[in-house]
C-alpha cells in the first residue's frame, strides 16, 4: 500500500463528502462533517498549510473508510 503522504485539506473535504459525510458547521479554520450515522470528523482546513500523514490516518480511520478505498478515487 502507498505511503501517506501530507495532504490537501479541501481534497480530503473532497473524499468524506464523496463516502456519505456532509458538512454540518464550521468553525474558525476547522470544518466539521457529519453522515447520517450522526459520525463527526473535524478537518482542520488552514490555508497554504497540508495536513500531516498521522492526521490524515486517523481522520480515515475515525470515518470508517479503508485506505484501499480512499485511494481509488
Amino acid at each position: 500500500m502507498p505511503r501517506i503522504t501530507p495532504t490537501n485539506p479541501l481534497k480530503l473535504l473532497k473524499l468524506l463528502e464523496k463516502t456519505g459525510f456532509q458538512a454540518s458547521e464550521a468553525k474558525g479554520l476547522h470544518a466539521i462533517l457529519m453522515n447520517k450515522n450522526r459520525n463527526r470528523i473535524v478537518v482542520p482546513a488552514h490555508a497554504g498549510k497540508q495536513i500531516k500523514p498521522g492526521l490524515v490516518r486517523a481522520i480515515i480511520r475515525e470515518a470508517g473508510i479503508t485506505r484501499k478505498n480512499s485511494s481509488n478515487s
